[in-house]
This record gives C-alpha cells, sequence and structure tokens, in this order.
C-alpha cells in the first residue's frame, strides 16, 4: 500500500511538469449549499486533466532498457493525453489505445501530445485487453490508468495542494473510476490532516466501487452506462480497492441528470467547463449525496474538463431541462385560423420565451380537423414550468412534456 513518503517522493518529479492548480473560494456554491465550497480547479492543469500527474511519475521510474522499448496503456482519454505528453516529454515512444467511441476531442489531442493511438473495442476494459496484447509483442512497459502504486502517488500530489492551500478543510470529494486518483489524494490528506473527511463519488452506472465495498471484494460489473465517461469503469483495481476500504470514509452515486446539473451550473456560476467525471464532486454536493454541516468547508476536486462539444451540447440541454429553464410540450389544436394564436397568448402572458414551434397535420394521432404542435420553450424554473402547465390545462389544452 502507498504511503506519504511515496507521495512526497512523487511531487519531486511531477512538480516540474504538472502545474499546482488553483483551490478557490466559490460564494456561487458556498450560497446554493450553505456549506463553505473550495473547488479545486484541477481542469486548469496541462492536458486538462490530473491523469499527467500518475503518467508523469511512472514514466520518469522507467529504467534506461524499458525506455528504449517504450510504453503502451489504455484510456479513455485523459489518462491517454497524460501518458502521450509525459512520454514525449521524456523522449519515450508511447502507444495509446482507446475506446472505438471514445470522444473525438480526446482522441485529437491525444495524437497532438505525440502518441500513436489505436482504437479498439466498445469500452475501457476491451481497449486495456488490447494493449496487453500490444505489450506482450512490442515488450513495451504498460502504464495502468490506476492500478499501478506510481500513478497512485502521482496522483496523490493533489491531496498535498489541497492540504497546503486549505489547511482548514473537512471535507474533500473525489470521483473514482478506477480508484487510483481517490487513492492517492486519500493518503496524502489522511496522513497530513486525518480528521478530514475523504468522500468518493461514482456515477449510478457505473458503481463498482460502492459494490465492491458492500460485498467486501471487487466486484466487476456487466456493462457501464453513463455521461461521466472518465470513470466508466467496469472494476475497480486490486490496489486501488485496498487503500479505499482503509482511507476513504464514504462512498456515494450521483445519477446522470444530476452530473448534467453540476456541469450546466459549474458553467453559468463558475464560468468553468468541466466534463463529466469531473463534475461528479460537486454533483454529490450539489445533490446533498452525504451529509454535511452549515458552513462545512468542503473541496470538490474537479479534475477533468475534456468533455466532447457534441456531448456537451447534450448535457448542457438536459441540465437545462432538469433545473425548469428549458421545456417542449406537445398539444393538439383545432385546425383552424386563431388556434395557434390563442395558445401563443397564453403562453406569452406566462412569459414564457419561445424558441421553436411545429406544426403536424398527418399524424395518425390527430383527427382529420386537428393539428399536433411542439413547443421548445425557454423557461424560468420548476415553478414556472409547472404554473404555465396548469394554465394550459385549465384553458382546454390536453398537454404532453417531451422533455
Amino acid at each position: 500500500m502507498i504511503e506519504l513518503a511515496d507521495v512526497l517522493d512523487a511531487r519531486e518529479r511531477v512538480e516540474s511538469v504538472a502545474r499546482h492548480t488553483p483551490l478557490e473560494y466559490s460564494h456561487s456554491f458556498s450560497a446554493m449549499t450553505g456549506a463553505a465550497v473550495h473547488p479545486k480547479l484541477e481542469v486548469f492543469q496541462r492536458t486538462g486533466s490530473f491523469k499527467l500527474r500518475g503518467a508523469t511519475n511512472r514514466i520518469a521510474l522507467l529504467s534506461a532498457d524499458e525506455q528504449a522499448a517504450g510504453v503502451v496503456t489504455a484510456s479513455a482519454g485523459n489518462h491517454a493525453q497524460g501518458v502521450a505528453l509525459a512520454a514525449t516529454r521524456a523522449d519515450v515512444d508511447s502507444v495509446v489505445v482507446m475506446p472505438e467511441h471514445a470522444p473525438i476531442a480526446k482522441v485529437k489531442a491525444t495524437r497532438s501530445y505525440g502518441a500513436e493511438v489505436v482504437l479498439h473495442g466498445e469500452d475501457y476494459d476491451a481497449a486495456q485487453a488490447h494493449a496487453h496484447e500490444i505489450e506482450a509483442d512490442d515488450d513495451r512497459t504498460y502504464v495502468h490508468a490506476f492500478n499501478d502504486p506510481a500513478v497512485m502517488a502521482g496522483q496523490g500530489t493533489i491531496g498535498l495542494e489541497i492540504v497546503e492551500d486549505c489547511p482548514e478543510v473537512d471535507t474533500v470529494v473525489v470521483p473514482i473510476g478506477g480508484g487510483g486518483l481517490i487513492a492517492g489524494i486519500a493518503t496524502a490528506i489522511k496522513a497530513r490532516s486525518p480528521d478530514t473527511r475523504v468522500i468518493g463519488v461514482e456515477a449510478e452506472g457505473a458503481p463498482s466501487a460502492s459494490r465492491s465495498l458492500q460485498q467486501g471484494s471487487i466486484q466487476e460489473l456487466d456493462g457501464v452506462d453513463t455521461i461521466a465517461d472518465g470513470i466508466a469503469t467496469r472494476k475497480i483495481g486490486d490496489r486501488t480497492f485496498e487503500v479505499i476500504e482503509e482511507r476513504v470514509d464514504e462512498v456515494v452515486t450521483v445519477s446522470d441528470p444530476e452530473i448534467a446539473v453540476a456541469i450546466t451550473t459549474l458553467l453559468e456560476r463558475s464560468k468553468t467547463l468541466v466534463e463529466g467525471a469531473g463534475a461528479v464532486p460537486m454533483a454529490a454536493v450539489l445533490s446533498e449525496a452525504f451529509e454535511y454541516a452549515d458552513d462545512e468547508v468542503i473541496v470538490p476536486a474537479l479534475c477533468g474538463g475534456n468533455i466532447d462539444l457534441n456531448m456537451l451540447r447534450t448535457v448542457v440541454m438536459r441540465g437545462l431541462v432538469e433545473t425548469g429553464r428549458y421545456l417542449r410540450l406537445r398539444t393538439t389544436l383545432t385546425d383552424q385560423p386563431g388556434s395557434l394564436e390563442q395558445l401563443i397568448g397564453i403562453i406569452s402572458a406566462e412569459r414564457a420565451n419561445i424558441y421553436a414551434i411545429q406544426h403536424d397535420r398527418t399524424s395518425r394521432d390527430t383527427g382529420m380537423t386537428a393539428t399536433e404542435v411542439e413547443i421548445d420553450l425557454e423557461t424560468r424554473g420548476e415553478d414556472h414550468v409547472a404554473a404555465l402547465l396548469d394554465e394550459l390545462e385549465s384553458s382546454g389544452y390536453d398537454v404532453d412534456v417531451l422533455v
């Protein structure tokens, strides 16, 4: 099991490559939650993710022969970029295997940092299996994304920075995928500030750590399903699990809608772009997935900002829907002049803003003298949506809420 000394040694290797990222008090999130929220902005790390730290530490420990043979790894994207940049800076050849459906932005970025990218498999586990084949065929060193003491120690340097920048911290909230990040951070936090809680957060669609802790042994999931692709791992590492059992106080889960709300709120209130895996700590704070006191000093570790733009568009829309800021509804009108005007009049009186209107006179679900109408609306919150729907229904409209 890694110890504080490993993390301290890692910092000496990592600090010349990785940035000491900001940790700032958030007035907005503190007001929203009642806690004193200080986000750790690891999204501003080089490559946009914490993964550079662990990759740099691992590659710095390669022997001369291992450096000459090169490295290989598997990753959904962030570890890929970390390995690519760390290897290039160390003049080591790198091959990175990524799932076939990895975000385009992460694939392009990994190539730009100097790695050869191989797309293989449906998810991280399939990509990992192929990377091990390359490891055996080419005699390369495999750089594991999380289940490696050197990688864990490198990630743990974030914990050192948190305690140094916010010594009054009560609770640190950390994402969990394979467990390398939280294993490293928990090691540093518990050694430097033993009374500080460490809370792990998983996506509901990838709860490998939660299930493993419940069963007392590592459990492999049949599959994963979450917008937080960076933590969509079917099985936690055996080495990381050992550390989590001993040093993590609690593990909770958050839903994809809660993650979407966190991403959207971070964009709007903090002007900070965070990917799904990086946003789960803030999602846990906002949704009160764990208990905390008023004015408790909480540090959510926002550890990744590499979100695909197509995914971002979907997530922002879902976040607006979840917070009552966007509404799509469908209703049926009599197909005669003035019918649409009457409907728009009600919507206007309720001060909802119309984005788009679509008529469909050919729907088999309507009569020959009726027309089906779908309307996209900008609304001002859940209470506003409820008031608008009540007014429409009281005016005789049969309304279906589509999103």
